[in-house]
């Protein structure tokens, strides 16, 4: 009798415990119900003739190997010591976990530990929610054999085997985590998962149980111990003799540390990328990685700038410099250069220092009367004299001159733009309006916000620009007046093949080919006999120069048939001037961005020395006359009582600026914030005051072509 009704106990208990393991199983999920988790991928960056510039930041390794790429022995190494029945097992190996279960009982309970088949573990890795990863007991295991069991009903055991080789973590080193046997091969070998040998293959496989415990680089007494566990295994198994475990176990570890992912050339470009990346796919899809993005930029041009900017400015306490380069035609941009390395500083100066443009903003009210009012440079003529305060309605205190405080009496645009006269383009933007004026720039590509005031034609800007908005603007000219959005990237590749063009952004016709050439052979003559002589390198080009007050930024703006090329030059701070550098005398456009500007271009062209095509129609212009400033209330600004710089020579008393003044210790410029200069509340240099608002900056002008 109590036999029987131990029998019927045990029964009974039996028949709970698995009430309940069904029950247990029944409220999870089914596989079909969740959607494996996508660790992501490391995003790959590569140069427009396909040499590789790097990866994208990331701290997770992640590149998908295909099968054919994986060698068998390592995923006979693998199968070997961590699941040696993967073949003959349903995805879940019940004698394992009664193994662990047993033995983690006697240990005194607890989690469940071991026993994971690679499907099981695949499971974990990849498709188990959350809320189910924070325990590991009984009720745990239960649901992960259930799922890994449905796993293997829908896949072969060859795509479990790759997915996990895919998915599985190998270890961390130098804060970057290996994830896949890819990145792993590289972190761990340096070399391609392809090309290792049965000692590298068993090291790699043994890792995944206790990847910081195993790190070769940690511990390599303990790595070559967890190798030499894992070729046994492989004999076990009978995947290799004793004699290949005994060779391969008499060899060192091989590990070589090593900078595949960390590598990064032109490292300045790879932010920018990053950056547009976010802007066009959004940071989810790039945050996801396994991208290959393919960019415009010319490994060749990017030498030729950064030694064009060295060669001028390579002392110690000399300015920094920024050069960008577009190709006209197509907006795509081919160099952007810096003077510092990325080891200096992390700022880049051609996409993020926002700085006063001196006269070289002067070629927007030049298209303005050529585009809006088809006015000719060639007979439109002002006065070239002091603009005392009070000359302009609503501005009592702007008061206008140049440089050399001498002036050309009657002179028309095109030798106002030659020798860059301020006091020309202060009368013209008045006549032309300031608001058609900020139309104009931001059509040609400005991006910065304008604020319609009287001194941005002659630099004195709010917010300032870059070396890259100064390169698109001018290409639209080049271009035969369509404007192109600057691209650093052609296109990218998704993992799963699906490409995205980004070469080839919307154009818009912002002038005329026929206008545009007009301009051009305006600005021709800035090279030949003005203010950009040190620009001239014997081919056909043209261009503007830039100067600000105080001498706190020089420009070159400049294109040739086949190149729009912008150069600045300035110190961090926006109020330090370059009085003389290199006992160049006075920081002005003409003697420190040009000859950079002539040095890169002459190299750039290797050999080509076209010049500008001709319209079909040629343009026919007409005098413009402004009387009195008629047209300064036709698309201009009310008056205003704010303060503003302009260019060198130009405007009233000095500033009292609010922006940062000293650049960080050892001369390495590492403040962003002091590439954005705050809106200034006066003027010049010292001879009064304006009544404008922002920032000046100079440009040359006057009697004689400005240096």
């Amino acid at each position: 009798m109590v036999a029987t009704l131990v029998i019927v106990g045990i029964a009974l208990g039996a028949l709970s415990a698995v009430g309940w393991v069904v029950s247990v199983a029944n409220s999870a999920p089914n596989i079909n119900q969740l959607h494996p988790r996508d660790p992501g991928q490391i995003s790959e960056v590569f140069t427009a003739d396909g040499q590789r510039l790097g990866y994208l930041k990331s701290h997770v390794l992640r590149t998908v190997v295909p099968s054919s790429q994986i060698p068998k022995t390592l995923k006979q190494a693998t199968v070997a010591i961590e699941d040696r029945r993967f073949y003959q097992h349903g995805g879940v190996d019940y004698y394992a976990i009664l193994r662990a279960g047993v033995r983690d009982v006697f240990n005194g309970g607890g989690s469940i530990q071991g026993g994971s088949t690679l499907t099981m573990q695949l499971v974990r890795n990849t498709y188990l929610p959350e809320r189910y990863l924070k325990s590991r007991d009984l009720k745990y295991k239960i649901i992960e054999a259930k799922l890994a069991e449905q796993l293997e009903k829908r896949h072969t055991r060859a795509w479990i085997l790759d997915n996990y080789l895919n998915d599985v973590p190998y270890g961390t080193v130098n804060g970057q985590n290996a994830y896949g046997v890819g990145a792993a091969s590289q972190l761990f070998f340096n070399k391609p998962v392809a090309k290792l040998n049965l000692a590298q293959v068993a090291l790699l496989a043994g890792l995944p149980q206790a990847p910081t415990s195993y790190n070769p680089f940690l511990h390599p007494a303990l790595a070559k111990s967890r190798r030499h566990e894992v070729l046994q295994s492989m004999v076990t198994s009978r995947y290799i003799s004793q004699a290949q475990a005994d060779a391969a176990d008499a060899l060192p570890l091989e590990v070589q540390p090593n900078n595949y992912y960390t590598a990064r050339q032109q490292p300045y470009v790879l932010d920018y990328v990053q950056q547009v990346l976010d802007q066009k796919l959004g940071t989810k899809a790039v945050d996801q990685g396994g991208l290959k993005v393919y960019t415009t930029i010319n490994l060749a041009y990017q030498d030729q700038a950064r030694t064009a900017i060295l060669n001028e400015l390579g002392q110690p306490g000399d300015p920094a410099s920024a050069l960008v380069t577009i190709d006209p035609a197509n907006g795509n941009i081919l160099a952007m250069a810096n003077s510092t390395t990325y080891q200096q500083s992390q700022f880049d100066y051609a996409t993020q220092a926002n700085r006063q443009t001196g006269s070289a903003f002067k070629v927007f009210a030049l298209m303005t009367l050529i585009h809006d009012y088809n006015g000719d440079p060639n007979t439109t003529y002002y006065d070239s004299k002091e603009l005392l305060p009070g000359w302009l309605p609503g501005y009592p205190t702007y008061h206008v001159q140049t440089s050399e405080h001498t002036y050309q009496g009657r002179i028309n645009i095109t030798k106002a733009t030659v020798l860059s006269d301020n006091t020309v383009f202060a009368q013209l933007a008045a006549d032309i309006g300031f608001k058609k004026l900020d139309a104009m720039a931001h059509a040609m590509g400005i991006t910065s916000p304008l604020q319609g005031n009287p001194s941005e034609v002659i630099g004195g800007l709010k917010v300032g620009v870059s070396a890259l908005q100064m390169a698109d603007a001018y290409a639209t000219i080049d271009n035969g007046g369509w404007h192109i959005p600057p691209t650093v990237i052609s296109k990218v590749v998704y993992p799963n093949g699906k490409v995205v063009d980004l070469g080839n952004p919307p154009r818009q016709q912002v002038f005329s080919d026929a206008q545009a050439y007009a301009a051009t052979q305006v600005l021709k003559g800035v090279i030949t006999s003005g203010t950009g002589t040190s620009a001239n390198y014997g081919c056909p080009a043209a261009g503007k120069t830039g100067t600000t007050s105080n001498y706190t930024d020089a420009w070159f703006v400049g294109f040739t048939p086949k190149l729009s090329t912008a150069v600045w030059v300035g110190y961090p701070s926006a109020t330090t001037s370059m009085n003389d550098v290199n006992g160049l005398g006075p920081g002005f456009g003409g003697t420190l961005a040009a000859p950079i500007w002539k040095t890169f271009m002459s190299q750039a062209a290797a050999g080509y020395c076209g010049d500008f095509t001709a319209p079909a129609t040629p343009w026919q212009g007409k005098p413009f006359t402004g009387s009195t400033y008629a047209h300064f209330a036709l698309g201009g600004s009310s008056p205003q009582s704010t303060s503003a710089t302009g260019s060198t020579g130009n405007t009233g008393a000095a500033p009292t600026s609010s922006t940062p003044t000293t650049p960080t210790t050892g001369g390495q410029y590492t403040n962003p914030q002091l590439y954005n200069p705050a809106p200034q509340t006066g003027g010049g240099n010292g001879t009064g005051t304006t009544g404008l608002p922002p920032a000046a900056h100079p440009g040359s002008g006057g009697a004689s072509p400005a240096p």
